[in-house]
């Protein structure tokens, strides 16, 4: 009995490390079959590209050069499709990038997509892209480079031009948003009346160079979680070799 009870204990033991594997590994994997995906599509991930262990990354997701994705972020190619996040962008933690199916039947769905590039997106997302905590990028839906999505906002139906800011809570929604604008917290922005009406960032807006401190931070995430030290830090190491042999 007792050896019994040994291997039960022993058992529910490698269960539970298996488990705890699976959800320290997240899950990068391919969609599945639907009514509305004919194919089966793995996510495509930069080498120098990083995805926490606790983000999921799933379907027709393109990641490009040194994106970092954090914890509990969510980049779901299994419904929309396909989905793209340019180079040096980052998805923080909590940010969902999903967006409404884009076929059905094999045909496509037109209103459910963007166009970049002569090229149909779910969701794209430009070179040099924050998403901070808890915000949103639902597709259709396009975000142009060097913009910021601030904590919890909202991006859906709409279309965010290059160099914009949208403060933390802003949503924008079945909108075109002009390069260059910012959308003040927490505004909601349904009417391209208003969206055209947005103020433009000048050089005393409070937030002008957020961004770029932002990707600095991130990209330097996703180098060192790669493995990559700072050049600083190379010079350094060389430092206290030298030092050693001394």
């Amino acid at each position: 009995m007792k050896r019994f009870g040994n291997v039960v204990l022993g058992v529910s033991i490698a269960g539970n490390l298996v488990l705890a594997g699976l959800m320290l590994s997240g899950f990068t994997g391919p969609n599945v079959l639907t009514s509305f995906n004919d194919d089966v599509n793995k996510p495509v991930i930069a080498k120098s590209a990083f995805v926490h262990q606790l983000a999921s990354v799933i379907g027709d997701v393109t990641l490009g050069e040194r994106v970092y994705v954090a914890p509990a972020a969510s980049i779901r190619g299994d419904e929309g499709q396909p989905i793209y996040v340019g180079n040096d962008s980052n998805v923080q933690d909590g940010v969902v990038i999903h967006g409404l199916e884009t076929m059905e039947e094999g045909k496509e769905i037109a209103k459910n997509q963007v166009e970049v590039g002569g090229k149909k997106y779910s969701v794209y997302v430009g070179d040099r892209v924050s998403m901070a905590h808890q915000s949103q990028v639902h597709g259709p839906a396009s975000v142009g480079s060097d913009s910021f999505i601030g904590m919890q906002a909202l991006v859906f139906k709409a279309t965010v031009g290059d160099g914009v800011v949208l403060e933390p809570g802003a949503k924008v929604i079945g909108v075109k948003i002009a390069s260059g604008r910012y959308v003040p917290a927490g505004s909601v922005i349904t009417k391209q009346a208003d969206a055209d009406a947005l103020p433009a960032i000048s050089g005393t807006y409070a937030f002008k160079d957020l961004n770029k401190a932002v990707v600095h931070v991130n990209t330097q995430f996703a180098d060192g979680y790669n493995g990559k030290k700072p050049a600083h830090h190379g010079e350094h190491d060389k430092h206290e070799k030298g030092m050693e042999k001394h």
